[in-house]
Parts: structure tokens; C-alpha cells; sequence
């Protein structure tokens, strides 16, 4: 009994050594996410390519309510034929810009998704280039239920990726 104690216990201590020499280090995908300078550009390119969609639609809802008001002031003394077309014809209105707006919602996400593909691409390479350059044996990304601030690498792959 004493002699498998004594095993256990010394695999047990050989195990803990060999994790001893683990380099760990740990990634906030969140914050590069948030200030590469990669995300800043795509963030700008998509406002551009989507600008001209956005405002044709705040004109769409604007003159959409502006008619929705003019039918509620008018509504009262209008013959109730004229009042029925004018109301079918504001609820097709409203149906078509709310179509847009799911439209331009779809494709602006569709665009996001994709020029973040190409970011979580850029991140990993950074994170892999950062890892080696520094010998980590480890690297974790978010999901972590602590990391201390000495493992944590954000900062570096930041910094790799404002090279790039």
C-alpha cells in the first residue's frame, strides 16, 4: 500500500513538472476585434459602399411618415373610398420600405461577415506568427474563466496586426 502511495505520488510530481516548463498565453479576440486597425478600415469601407442605400432609405421612412402624418390631419374629411385607397396605398408603403430596411440589414451583415472572415484570418496568422516568435506552447482565446494580466498577449497581436 505504502509502495503505491509512494508511485502515485511521484507520477503525480513528474506530471507537475513537466507542466512546469508550459508557456501559456491568452488572446481577447473581443478587443482586437474592436481596435485593429484592420476592423476601423472595413468598418469605414462598408459605411462607404453602403452610405448611398442608407440615405435612400431615411428619405424613404421620412417621406413615408410625412404622408402617414398628412393621411391622419386629412383622414376625417376625406369620402370614405379616397380614404380607403390612400390607406391601402400608405400600408404598401410601409410593407416596401420595411422590406428595405430588412434588405439593407441582410446585405450589410452578409458584408460584415465576410470582411471579418478575412480579419479572424488576418488575427490567427498574428497569433501564430506572435506564439512561435515567443515560444508559447499554449494560446487561448476568449472563454477563459481567468487569465492574469502576465498571459495575456492581446497587445502583442495588436501590434502585429497595425504592422500589417
Amino acid at each position: 500500500m505504502k509502495f503505491k502511495s509512494l508511485a502515485f505520488a511521484t507520477l503525480f510530481l513528474a506530471s507537475l513538472s513537466a507542466y512546469a516548463d508550459l508557456k501559456v498565453g491568452f488572446v481577447q479576440v473581443d478587443k482586437i476585434l474592436q481596435e485593429a486597425p484592420q476592423t476601423i478600415e472595413s468598418n469605414k469601407k462598408l459605411e462607404k459602399e453602403f452610405s448611398a442605400r442608407t440615405d435612400k432609405l431615411k428619405a424613404d421612412v421620412k417621406a413615408l411618415k410625412e404622408k402617414e402624418a398628412a393621411f391622419s390631419k386629412d383622414a376625417l374629411t376625406m369620402k370614405d373610398s379616397d380614404r380607403d385607397a390612400k390607406d391601402k396605398a400608405l400600408s404598401q408603403l410601409r410593407v416596401d420600405v420595411q422590406r428595405k430596411e430588412r434588405e439593407l440589414r441582410e446585405d450589410i451583415n452578409i458584408r460584415r461577415n465576410e470582411e471579418l472572415g478575412g480579419l479572424q484570418e488576418q488575427i490567427n496568422k498574428a497569433v501564430t506568427s506572435v506564439a512561435k516568435a515567443e515560444n508559447f506552447d499554449l494560446v487561448l482565446y476568449n472563454g477563459v474563466a481567468y487569465a492574469s494580466e502576465k498571459i495575456d498577449i492581446t497587445d502583442k497581436i495588436l501590434k502585429s496586426l497595425g504592422k500589417k
